[in-house]
């Protein structure tokens, strides 16, 4: 059995590898801004509420940009989609240098540039899930889905330590002039794509779109079942706001420890990433993905059991890798039993669940802490374990559901 994942899908397709190399440039300059925006805010307010409420706007930006960006991947070319998201991100950046160099910088313009980046960064990503099955096939969803999320967790580890460095080396602007850079040339990279324009379609409001890619979603009891576990596990990626608390109160320690709690996750999504090999060619891939769903949640109950940090650390990286390998197993699932004219909107749905889970789950971890500050993680985790339990009772994989997949020329109801 192989247990890396195959990189042979770089050297085979052009296409995806210079997508995959854009993609990485993306995230570097993305990183760049996770740190520049915060802190630039911080500066101006020495306010925490404030740099919560221009991230606040980001995620509003987001979730508007999936919505739209889903409807619009199902109408309009997927390349040229992308290609107008990137560039209009840059433009956005941009804004960002110019204002950090201003003699008042304004705080108006942060909060306006943090909503006009967050909506089309989303219309990108909208578009870019969309072509993936155009650029590699869906045979090798799997694949270049492991291969996109090495890529993402190498960035998104190694852009914030260097904007960090550039900031405490020059300040601000630089930083937002190496975010535009790198979106330049991802766009110049990007460049090379083929036309990737949808299955035509009768013209409708883009409401009436969407309220079909619902009706489509709760037809398919497949789709339906990894739809619920995956918003599930979204709602326990939020422990992260608690790592202060449990270092402080249940271990006595400080900063570094929180750090080594904060760095155990990606770690472990990290590893599964790696060694997701295994997980390719599935006859059941939802089932394993409840059960790499039980093992996270299993992950949080010892989390929260553990009273020493070297168990917390294992207990994090268990959970890191067993929500990477479900969730790509959730992504491959999507991708491989939605037909090509609802491509945009499912993708979007997905992405936009994830965003909405990980907000609900901070305010809902949050209050239960308070709540029940030994106990909450523990109850949190069998909680999801229980209802991951009955959900997955309840789906039965030998229904067929996919009528609606019939004629698209791949057998989606036998998976």
């Amino acid at each position: 059995m192989r247990f890396l994942v195959d990189q042979s899908l770089l050297r085979r397709n052009p296409a995806f590898r210079n997508l995959l190399i854009a993609r990485g440039i993306s995230l570097m300059s993305l990183g760049l801004l996770t740190v520049s925006v915060p802190v630039q805010v911080f500066t101006l307010t020495g306010s925490t509420v404030q740099v919560g409420l221009v991230a606040a706007l980001d995620g509003i930006g987001m979730f508007a940009g999936l919505l739209i960006g889903g409807v619009l991947s199902d109408t309009c070319d997927r390349r040229d989609l992308i290609l107008f998201a990137r560039t209009t991100c840059g433009i956005g950046f941009l804004g960002l240098a110019l204002n950090s160099v201003m003699e008042s910088s304004s705080l108006t313009i942060l909060y306006a540039l943090a909503l006009w980046d967050g909506f089309f960064g989303a219309l990108g990503v909208s578009a870019l899930m969309a072509a993936m099955p155009f650029i590699v096939g869906r045979e090798n969803i799997m694949q270049a889905g492991a291969l996109g999320m090495l890529v993402t967790r190498f960035a998104t580890i190694v852009s914030p330590a260097v904007g960090g460095a550039i900031i405490a080396l020059d300040g601000l602007f630089w930083n937002y002039v190496g975010a535009a850079v790198g979106t330049l040339v991802t766009v110049l990279t990007l460049l090379s794509l083929p036309s990737m324009a949808p299955e035509r379609q009768e013209a409708q409001h883009p409401l009436r779109m969407m309220a079909s890619a619902f009706g489509f979603l709760f037809r398919q009891r497949r789709l339906l079942f990894v739809f619920a576990m995956g918003t599930l596990l979204t709602f326990t990626t939020s422990i992260r706001i608690l790592f202060p608390a449990i270092v402080s109160e249940t271990l006595g320690g400080g900063a570094f420890e929180i750090g080594l709690m904060h760095s155990a996750v990606p770690l472990g999504a990290t590893l599964g990433a790696m060694l997701s090999g295994w997980a390719h060619g599935l006859r059941r891939p939802e089932l394993a993905m409840s059960a790499l769903c039980a093992v996270a949640f299993a992950s949080v109950i010892a989390l929260g059991a553990a009273g020493h940090i070297a168990p917390m650390l294992g207990a994090l990286v268990a959970y890191g890798y067993a929500n990477s390998v479900a969730s790509l197993l959730q992504y491959t699932i999507i991708q491989d039993h939605t037909p090509d004219q609802f491509l945009g909107r499912i993708n979007s749905l997905w992405a936009a669940q994830d965003v909405a889970g990980d907000s609900i789950g901070a305010v809902g971890i949050g209050a239960l802490a308070q709540a029940l500050p030994k106990t909450g993680l523990m109850v949190m985790g069998f909680g999801a374990l229980v209802v991951g339990g009955l959900l997955s009772l309840g789906f039965n994989p030998h229904r067929q559901p996919d009528p609606a997949l019939a004629g698209e020329g791949r057998p989606a109801a036998e998976g």
